[in-house]
């Protein structure tokens, strides 16, 4: 976990896992990259909100492997999921709910966020029947902003086909996207704050 500059609660805190996706950020924004994983991010967003000071929002940025053929560009998600946590089963044994989808402002697609790295062209089209897009982070920040309170905006570029190329499919393309997601960011703080 690093956080660069100072969370106010007049400003958004940028939440990225990877340095490489937050390589082309030019923001005044405070940025906290989480690392990889549900863990790691959940941890990560948490210590900083349990510090005491909130930002005003999140908006979380990152990668995302297509579950669908075509599916290409920026995202803004309307819904998360978990795909390796079996709610169900959860609820049949203990008679209560863990786990369950996450609504997002956005009005974009679902994203399956679990803690592996989607290549195998099976778990692909079983993902894809309740989602379009996976991740590795996504659910866990959304979880630990809703425990605290904090407004979240994910924005998800596509970087893979989540298929036997997406190792290096997301390795190939994630300097581009990153310059993307610097780009959307840019344009949002503009939107935001035209001054």
């Amino acid at each position: 976990m690093t956080l660069t500059g100072t969370v106010t609660p007049d400003r958004p805190l940028i939440v990225v896992a990877l340095p490489e996706e937050a390589a082309h950020l030019d923001t005044a924004h405070p940025v906290l990259l989480t690392g990889v994983g549900k863990v790691n991010a959940a941890l990560a967003v948490s210590r900083v909100l349990a510090a005491g000071v909130r930002p005003r929002e999140i908006v979380n940025l990152g990668t995302a492997g297509a579950l669908r053929p075509g599916l290409a560009g920026v995202h803004e998600i309307s819904r998360v999921v978990q795909h390796d946590f079996d709610t169900a089963t959860i609820r049949a044994v203990t008679g209560r709910t863990f786990g369950e989808a996450l609504e997002l402002p956005g009005a974009g697609p679902v994203l399956a966020t679990g803690d592996v790295f989607v290549s195998d062209p099976a778990l692909r089209a079983a993902l894809a029947e309740h989602a379009a897009l996976v991740d590795m982070e996504g659910y866990a920040v959304a979880a630990a902003a809703a425990a605290y309170g904090v407004p979240l905006r994910m924005i998800k570029q596509v970087s893979d086909e989540a298929d036997g190329e997406a190792v290096t499919g997301w390795a190939e393309s994630v300097d581009a996207c990153a310059r993307i997601l610097a780009a959307w960011l840019n344009e949002w703080q503009h939107r935001a704050d035209p001054r």
